[in-house]
C-alpha cells in the first residue's frame, strides 16, 4: 500500500473520500489476530502513523500493537491511538488561522483565541498524562457487549505542551453562575448522534491540570490527534480529550448533550459494575480511569528459556493518584511478591515496573496487580457491565519454559 503524505490525504479526505480510498486498499494490507473471537484485524498506516490496528476506517479507529508499549514510557505520535465517533472529519486545517471561539452564556467576555495568541501570550506547561480510550479491552468482556471490539491496545502516555485551561478562562470574566463548560471539535456527524460535545464542572475545568495542548512529545499533534489543538483531560477517560478543539462555552446549567446524558454512562455504584446481563438501574457519566497493569515483554502463550535469568518488565497506571506498588505472581495469584517500581515521571503517566526470576522447564501463569496511593487496586475476577467500559482485571500471561 502507499503511504499517503499529510497533505495529499487531507486534500482527498473531503466528505471521508479519502478514508474510503483507504479502506479499499485494505485487502492487500498485512492482518493481525488479536486473542478473542473473530479478532483478525487489518494493519494500516494511515498518514503520519505507522501500520497500527485497524477497527474501522470510517470513523478511524486505529488501534495501537501492544507490543509498542514495551519500547519506552512515551508512546510514539506515530504509534498513538485514534478513536473518532463520527466521519465528518475536517478536510484540512490551516494551523496558523484556527481560532477557538471561548463564550457561553456564563462568560462574561467572549472573545477567539488564536494559535499565535496560545503560544505566544501565554505560560507554557507541561505535562506527561496517559490518554485510555473508554471501552479499551472490551472485546475480552464475558459475555461480550456491543460496541468497538478493542484489545489492549486503545490507550497511550504522552508529554503534553501547552496552556492551562484555568488561564484561558481567567480572561473571559467568568460569571459567579457557572457550573460547566462545554468543549467542541472541527469533527462533525453525517448522519444521527449529535455533534460530538463533552463539559466539565466548572471546578474541575478550572483546576489548573487541564490544558489546551498543541504538542505531544515533542512535536505537533498529529492529524489524527487533534492537530492543532487538543483538550487535554489528565486521569479522565479520552471520551473527554476534544480533538481539534474549536468552541469552549462557559454555561450556568448541567449539559445534557447527548454524548453526556445518553451515552458514556457506567452503572452508578462503588464498582462500576453490574450482574452480566442485568441493566443499571442508574448511571452516571463516566469519569477518571481506575488502576490498571500490564505485563509488555512477554506475550501470552511465548516460549521462554528454562534455566536462565529472564527479567519482566511492564506498565502500570491509575486516574492520577500515582502507583505505589506492583506486585506479581508466577502460579496465577497464589503467591505474591513486590515488583521494583521504575522513574516516576508524573502520577498521571505510565510507570515502569519490572521483577526477575530463573524458570525452570514448565508452564507459568505470570499476573500483575497494582496499587495506587490511595490503596485502590484491581480486582482478580473481571467486572462487568453493557456499555463494555473501564476493565482493569488481573491480566494473566501463560508461558512455557523449555
Amino acid at each position: 500500500m502507499q503511504k499517503l503524505s499529510r497533505r495529499q490525504w487531507l486534500s482527498a479526505t473531503v466528505g471521508g473520500i479519502g478514508l474510503s480510498a483507504l479502506a479499499g486498499t485494505a485487502h492487500a494490507a498485512k492482518t493481525v489476530e488479536m486473542p478473542f473471537a473473530n479478532g483478525r484485524r487489518h494493519l494500516i498506516a494511515f498518514p503520519e502513523k505507522r501500520e497500527l490496528i485497524v477497527l474501522t476506517t470510517r470513523p478511524p479507529q486505529l488501534e495501537t500493537p501492544f507490543s509498542v508499549f514495551n519500547e519506552g514510557l512515551l508512546t510514539p505520535n506515530d504509534a498513538f491511538f485514534v478513536r473518532y465517533h463520527h466521519n465528518g472529519l475536517p478536510p484540512a486545517i490551516d494551523g496558523d488561522k484556527h481560532v477557538i471561539k471561548i463564550g457561553g452564556n456564563a462568560c462574561g467576555k467572549p472573545f477567539e483565541l488564536t494559535m499565535q495568541a496560545l503560544k505566544t501570550q501565554f505560560r507554557p506547561v507541561e505535562l506527561v498524562a496517559v490518554k485510555q480510550c473508554s471501552g479499551n479491552s472490551r472485546a475480552f468482556f464475558e459475555p461480550r457487549v456491543t460496541g468497538g471490539q478493542l484489545g489492549n491496545g486503545a490507550m497511550g502516555n504522552a508529554r503534553w505542551l501547552g496552556v492551562p485551561l484555568k488561564d484561558i478562562l481567567a480572561q473571559a470574566n467568568v460569571s459567579g453562575a457557572a457550573r460547566y463548560v462545554t468543549f467542541d471539535g472541527l469533527d462533525y456527524p453525517l448522519m444521527g448522534g449529535g455533534d460530538f460535545v463533552k463539559a466539565l464542572e466548572i471546578d474541575h475545568a478550572l483546576d489548573g491540570e487541564v490544558m489546551v495542548a498543541y504538542q505531544m512529545n515533542g512535536a505537533d499533534l498529529p492529524y489524527l490527534n487533534g492537530f492543532p489543538v487538543v483538550l487535554v483531560v489528565p486521569g479522565y477517560y479520552g471520551t473527554y480529550w476534544i480533538k481539534h478543539l474549536s468552541e469552549i462555552r462557559i454555561i450556568d446549567h448541567e449539559f445534557d448533550g447527548f454524548w453526556m446524558k445518553t451515552a458514556y454512562r457506567i452503572p452508578n455504584n462503588d464498582c462500576a459494575c453490574v450482574d452480566p446481563g442485568k441493566t443499571p438501574p442508574s448511571t452516571r457519566p463516566i469519569g477518571r480511569m481506575n488502576v490498571r497493569s500490564f505485563i509488555t515483554s512477554l506475550q501470552d502463550g511465548e516460549q521462554i528459556r528454562a534455566g536462565a535469568p529472564l527479567e519482566v518488565r511492564g506498565i502500570a497506571f491509575d486516574g492520577g493518584q500515582g502507583i505505589r506498588e506492583v506486585a506479581y505472581s508466577l502460579d496465577g495469584g497464589q503467591n505474591w511478591r513486590q515488583a521494583r517500581l521504575g522513574e516516576d515521571i508524573g502520577r498521571y503517566s505510565f510507570r515502569e515496573f519490572k521483577f526477575g526470576f530463573t524458570p525452570e522447564k514448565g508452564s507459568y501463569d505470570l499476573r500483575v496487580r497494582a496499587w495506587n496511593r490511595s490503596g485502590q487496586s484491581q480486582p482478580m475476577q473481571a467486572l462487568w457491565q453493557p456499555a463494555g467500559y473501564m476493565r482493569n482485571v488481573v491480566e494473566s500471561v501463560k508461558v512455557n519454559a523449555v
